[in-house]
């Protein structure tokens, strides 16, 4: 009787859910971590779009955070809990790339960069297969290449001191054009802790 009862208490997880435009929009819970939007009255999969995830970050607070991960394994809760803003979009890399999960924990500050391949490639759909098979064939490095940055330790060396993976994404862009010259590799690479503002200092020096 005791034990049924405390079945009865034991929290059901539930999906993360936000409203984009009007249309409600949610996340199912671990393992599954499907990405759904409402339509009519029937839940249907999609890859969301940076807009969509935009939405979750500001709808989405610490408490309803907090009850989402709660039921996730432990590196991957640890994983997410170092994003602010862009934890909706370290969230869906994790889903969709699960085999990079152990290198991007090592250089979270990557994920901004493999959740915004679609803008960095010039590409109108998600490229998410293509990245599990390059990072299958040619590992962390090719995955480097494919997203157009320096394929080097030293580019993993520099992304690891960033102080906060929450990398804007108004960054992205000049930071990797930055990491292919010498100059901003050498200022970069003695730095201790890379700030946003000492990443965005040296952008702006490049493009000077």
């Amino acid at each position: 009787m005791k034990a049924n009862a405390r079945s009865k208490k034991c929290p059901v997880p539930l999906a993360l859910a936000w409203s984009h435009s009007g249309i409600p929009c949610r996340v199912t819970p671990w393992p599954e971590l499907r990405f759904e939007r409402l339509y009519g009255e029937e839940w249907i999969a999609l890859d969301p779009s940076e807009e969509m995830l935009a939405s979750a970050a500001q709808s989405c607070g610490t408490r309803e955070w907090t009850t989402f991960m709660e039921f996730m394994p432990e590196e991957l809760r640890a994983f997410l809990e170092q994003f602010t803003l862009l934890r909706m979009p370290a969230l869906l890399v994790a889903a969709r790339c699960p085999q990079l999960m152990a290198d991007l924990a090592e250089t979270p500050a990557l994920v901004p960069f493999v959740a915004a391949h679609m803008r960095l490639r010039g590409t109108k759909t998600p490229r998410w297969d293509e990245i599990s098979v390059v990072h299958e064939r040619e590992g962390l490095f090719g995955v480097l290449q494919w997203l157009g940055l320096p394929a080097s330790r030293q580019t993993l060396s520099i992304l690891r001191h960033v102080d906060a993976p929450d990398l804007p994404r108004k960054l992205l862009e000049p930071l990797r054009a930055a990491l292919w010259e010498p100059e901003t590799i050498w200022v970069l690479s003695h730095a201790e802790v890379l700030t946003d503002t000492k990443l965005q200092a040296a952008c702006h020096a490049l493009a000077a």
